[in-house]
């Protein structure tokens, strides 16, 4: 119904229609696929095809599996799994949530953290670690106080704008609620234990999925799901709302509540995955805009899109990071080592577009 305008922020090359768009989805999908499959090989224990076969097949059929080793059977159970579904959700969850508020604020440079999500979490999380809390309490107020940060942002929102809704004001209100929890994580590490608890809430805050565990995955997927939920329902809607308020309002559409929900959405995306990986930077900025160059602007197509490619992206790097260097390295230095190059070349493809 949309395809004939452009409905996102001109930054990349002619909308593609029709045929080429479900082409590019099933290509994106295949080589999910086919990462997903041979990151279960990668790593330190190597497994074979054969060996995940029987391992999965045995839990299927509830039977034992004696031709494997228990040790394979643990790394591939205990450890991959967990770790490989965390890089499929948390990739995808963050580039939907960023293909979200780029539509929302109409503005290309938009990522997830723009209301403060990831500050507050960063801050949840330091100071968790700051009182020696349990793994699973440090994700639970990470993911808590990232719901605070976008909730103060949205009520001084209210408040500024006096009940009205401004996307400036929304977007300034993140910034300073953003200044402001970076600046208590700034603090937190002042006051940190220099050999213990410093170190701890460095390498937290860089981001990894090294410490996801079974438990842990098995609680914040159903969490991602449930963000994802209105995103794919209504996502066509964000077409008529790039048009402007005024046109989406005389096709029948209540921006007000749409534009809570979709920000609803995306911050329980995003605060969930901060909670249980730490700061992942770029997916959520970089995707969106790699996948409009697949399908084009219109985000009937663009957000499950988006969700695949981000899932990729976030499983090469997870491959990279835990194969590549005899020590792992964490996941947020890697994103923003390919993220940044990526952007400015979007940058300078805009400006000749332009």
């Amino acid at each position: 119904m949309y395809h004939k305008r452009n409905f996102s922020p001109k930054i990349d090359r002619p909308v593609v229609y029709g045929g080429i768009e479900s082409l590019a989805g099933g290509i994106a999908f295949f080589v999910l696929v086919i990462l997903f499959v041979s990151s279960f090989m990668l790593g330190r224990y190597p497994v074979s095809l054969r060996e995940l076969y029987l391992v999965f097949l045995s839990r299927l059929t509830a039977q034992s599996c004696p031709e494997v080793p228990e040790m394979v059977q643990s790394v591939i159970l205990k450890v991959r799994v967990p770790r490989i579904c965390s890089a499929v959700f948390i990739g995808g969850a963050l580039s939907v949530a960023g293909a979200l508020y780029q539509g929302l604020f109409k503005n290309p440079m938009v990522s997830p953290d723009i209301l403060g999500a990831s500050a507050g979490a960063g801050f949840g999380a330091a100071l968790a670690i700051l009182l020696s809390f349990s793994f699973f309490a440090i994700q639970f107020t990470a993911f808590v106080f990232g719901l605070v940060a976008v909730t103060l942002s949205y009520l001084i929102c209210k408040l500024v704008s006096r009940g009205k809704e401004s996307l400036l004001v929304l977007i300034l209100s993140g910034m300073v609620i953003s200044t402001l929890f970076s600046s208590l994580v700034a603090f937190a590490k002042f006051v940190a234990d220099p050999f213990k608890t410093l170190p701890e809430i460095t390498y937290w805050l860089m981001g990894g999925l090294s410490s996801i565990s079974v438990t842990s995955a098995a609680m914040t997927f159903p969490l991602i799901v449930v963000g994802m939920i209105p995103a794919m329902l209504l996502r066509w809607h964000i077409n008529a709302m790039a048009f402007g308020d005024e046109e989406a309002q005389s096709m029948g559409l209540d921006t007000g509540r749409l534009r809570v929900v979709f920000i609803a959405s995306a911050t329980l995306l995003t605060t969930t995955c901060v909670a249980i990986s730490g700061m992942i930077g770029w997916v959520g900025l970089v995707i969106p805009h790699l996948t409009r160059m697949l399908t084009g602007p219109n985000y009937k197509k663009l957000i499950p899109v988006s969700f695949t490619v981000g899932a990729s992206f976030l499983l090469c790097v997870d491959n990279v990071a835990r194969t590549m260097f005899s020590m792992e390295l964490p996941l947020g230095i890697l994103t923003s080592l390919v993220g940044a190059p990526f952007f400015v070349y979007l940058l300078f493809k805009r400006r000749r577009a332009g």
